[in-house]
């Protein structure tokens, strides 16, 4: 159903912010068709370079909505990301190294299996502009300097009222969906009360983001992250500062803790300057400060997403530190679930029932990141354990003797730095926290006899590909008549649903035709551009070949029939039926 602007509504969805989740949903709604407003308070994107790791989900969401190329020629790629350093400083002696974003020749394999996309380093301010830029060139309306006030809800929309910062003088727009995606203070998310669980402020650092040549420390032995084991890092004796490459190797961010019962943190250029010289290990060292501000440790989610036509996403509902690299990856996500589900309902392909589904899928996610992002920082307390001492002068020197040390008691301290390394596999190379989510709400229809899923390995660190409901459709290279790969990834999604079976299942293929939803299109496996000559399709689709696989626009299998299916009107009665219950519909 078409919508003009005749239809009482200034616009259909009105975005509050455009970060990564903001950013992300109002491309994919304009990639829709779908006509979507998004507004930000400040003056421009992000001009500080918080999050950067970019997995291999967050990724193929910016391949789906055609971003990706873009996206790679602005990030340090994934075979440059290179291992993580824990060391004294980047001019002093190392103390361990972690092959990490699955780089290393016992993960690489993993990761190129699970999906068609590498890891990317892509800092925010590189980011956010790709995601405005093409939503705009799409259609949608992006206005900065516009802040959110309020809303009021009714049973057909929302009136949003605005203020333009640079006059002064209010307004009111009228959606017919709100969404808030306006950052860790949110005031979208505080309006609707959403309830949110943790604790705020546990933690505090200081991070000065500069320039300045690095090379001759970093360029022989890449990395895009060095934990610094030195007092300059904050939190006793040992602590664990960090230097962070936002461009190799000539722009940065160091980190370092600050005792929070003492007060404000200190974030003078002098003070700044004095630690990053720590760090690095360079007592002359000069560089070009960009920002110096202090940053606090959240532990914290929203249970529920949604108050009846508003939604909220990213931080506004999970806030979290930065270990593990999950914020933006997580945001980018949550704008991509809702999209889809947003332009179904504006359309009335779906019913408003489909939209609860969005709370229902993402809370469970942002839970799960927000803990497993705080756990990541306790563990590094193994690992700190291996070089601290106590009541030194010399703290560093200290612990590298305690490290060398050829005694049994130094070979004792060498396993458990082993033990403290394979720990911390959990935050950098965990491709299963990144990859497994498993979806449950009226959007997916679990296998009738179906029984618990059971991991063949750990489910944190691999990837377990499925086409159960509720799981993301599993990449494999398939052909197309000209015989270049394709993967299974980009076949799907589009803003569409896909019917997926192979030769023998022409009674699915009666069934699309009955339905001729133009929202529906059919993958029949083995026909001339979808050839399987590797074979591998069969063996990840878990259906027989006259089985079908309905898959959402968001790449997650919605429902599947494992089971052969001859008769089209079977066919037609079982798809029907899995869609009116999908998408919330009275009739399909």
């Amino acid at each position: 159903m078409a919508t003009t602007l005749s239809d009482g509504f200034d616009t259909d969805v009105l975005v509050v912010g455009t970060g990564p989740m903001g950013g992300t949903t109002a491309l994919a709604l304009a990639t829709y068709g779908v006509r979507v407003d998004a507004v930000s308070k400040w003056n421009a994107v992000a001009n500080t370079p918080r999050a950067h790791i970019s997995n291999q989900r967050a990724v193929e969401v910016l391949r789906d909505l055609g971003v990706e190329d873009e996206a790679r020629l602005r990030a340090t790629p994934w075979d440059q990301m290179g291992d993580t350093l824990f060391t004294t400083s980047l001019a002093g002696p190392e103390v361990a190294r972690l092959r990490t974003w699955g780089t290393g020749d016992e993960r690489a394999g993993d990761y190129l299996l699970g999906s068609p996309c590498p890891m990317l380093d892509l800092p925010q301010p590189l980011l956010e502009p790709i995601l405005v830029n093409n939503a705009m060139a799409r259609g949608a309306r992006i206005s900065f300097n516009v802040e959110y006030i309020g809303a009021l809800q009714d049973a057909e929309g929302v009136t949003v009222t605005l203020n333009n910062l640079l006059t002064g003088v209010p307004f009111e727009r009228r959606a017919r969906f709100l969404v808030g995606a306006d950052g860790a203070r949110s005031q979208v998310a505080n309006d609707i009360g959403l309830n949110l669980v943790g604790e705020l402020a546990r933690a505090g650092t200081v991070y000065a983001h500069f320039k300045a040549d690095l090379s001759s420390y970093v360029a022989h032995r890449p990395s895009i992250l060095h934990w610094i084991m030195n007092p300059a890092g904050g939190f006793g004796e040992i602590g664990m500062g960090l230097i962070r490459a936002v461009r190799p190797w000539n722009e940065w961010i160091a980190g370092w803790g600050f005792d929070m019962s003492k007060g404000e943190a200190d974030v003078s250029h002098e003070n700044a300057l004095e630690k990053i010289r720590t760090l690095v290990g360079d007592p002359a060292l000069q560089v070009e400060f960009l920002s110096v501000a202090p940053w606090y440790v959240n532990r914290a989610y929203a249970t529920e997403y949604r108050s009846g036509r508003i939604f909220c996403g990213g931080d506004a509902v999970h806030r979290h530190p930065p270990s593990s690299g999950l914020g933006s990856n997580t945001s980018i996500q949550d704008g991509f679930n809702l999209a889809w589900k947003l332009a179904f309902a504006v359309r009335g392909d779906a019913g408003l029932g489909l939209l609860r589904s969005y709370s229902d899928e993402r809370a469970p996610v942002g839970r799960q990141v927000v803990e497993r992002a705080n756990q990541s920082r306790v563990d590094y307390a193994p690992l700190r354990a291996c070089f601290a001492t106590v009541g030194e002068d010399d703290p560093v020197s200290a612990g590298l003797q305690k490290l060398n040390a050829p005694t049994r008691e130094g070979a004792a301290v060498r396993a458990a730095l082993k033990e403290a390394l394979i720990l911390k596999n959990d935050e950098f190379n965990a491709q299963g926290i990144e990859m497994n989510q498993r979806y449950i709400s009226g959007a997916v229809i679990v296998d009738a006899d179906a029984d618990e899923e059971h991991f063949v390995r750990d489910r944190a660190l691999y990837l377990q590909a499925t086409t159960r409901p509720g799981a993301k459709l599993p990449h494999t290279w398939l052909v197309n008549r000209s015989g270049v790969r394709i993967s299974t990834l980009d076949i799907a999604g589009k803003g569409k649903f896909s019917l997926w079976t192979g030769l023998s299942g022409q009674a699915w293929r009666g069934a699309a035709e009955t339905l001729d939803a133009a929202w529906l299109r059919l993958i029949v496996v083995g026909e001339c551009d979808t050839r399987d000559p590797y074979c591998h399709w069969a063996g990840v689709s878990e259906i027989a070949e006259a089985g079908a696989i309905l898959v959402r626009p968001d790449g997650y299998v919605a429902w599947r029939k494992r089971s052969d299916v001859w008769d089209v009107e079977e066919a037609t009665g079982l798809l029907q039926i899995a869609l009116r219950t999908i998408l919330d519909c009275g009739e399909i």
